[in-house]
């Protein structure tokens, strides 16, 4: 069996990985009709995220990075603990519009996000770059402590943005002053 579940999780780390590095380099190159850096930055601004091209950045990088390191069983739980903290951001975006993708929900991104936390909880399995050198990047410790620091920064991320939406929606709704 052990040599099963190895080429299980060896699809499903290159399927997961596959999806979110394509996605990244959309955000990050404007690679498969993406918006690339300013875009996205754009993109990211209108939605709260501030600074918008930084958050594009940090968003690309995590979805074209982990989903590579992800694909390669390399680092795995900073790889899925990057990933599961991007996808939390992406969550936050979708959460107004219920669950489901159907309706705009945040039904694939929290899918992503767990595919990848459990990929980084997991380990990677034998056919992994991980394996090849020790599984130096791949320590029980470091579970932890990455998906802490990504979990930290997700509600840091998510808190900020939060507070910018409800800035402006109180900067719309305030009444109008005349001029004298």
């Amino acid at each position: 069996m052990g040599r099963r579940k190895d080429l299980g999780l060896l699809a499903v780390r290159l399927g997961t990985g596959g999806v979110l590095a394509a996605h990244g380099a959309q955000k990050l190159l404007g690679w498969f009709g993406g918006g690339g850096v300013e875009g996205t930055g754009k993109f990211m601004e209108s939605m709260g995220f501030r600074p918008g091209k930084a958050s594009a950045i940090a968003s690309g990088s995590a979805e074209l990075g982990g989903g590579l390191l992800l694909a390669l069983g390399l680092a795995t739980p900073a790889a899925g603990a990057a990933v599961a903290g991007g996808m939390g951001g992406a969550v936050s975006v979708h959460r107004p519009n219920g669950f489901f993708a159907t309706a705009g929900g945040y039904e694939y991104p929290a899918y992503l996000g767990y595919i990848a936390t459990c990929i980084g909880v997991t380990g990677p399995g034998r056919y992994s770059l991980d394996r090849l050198i020790g599984y130096r990047l791949d320590r029980p410790r470091l579970v932890l402590l990455c998906f802490a620091l990504s979990a930290a920064g997700t509600v840091v991320v998510v808190a900020r943005r939060e507070k910018v939406l409800s800035d402006q929606r109180r900067e719309e709704t305030a009444p109008v002053t005349p001029a004298p």
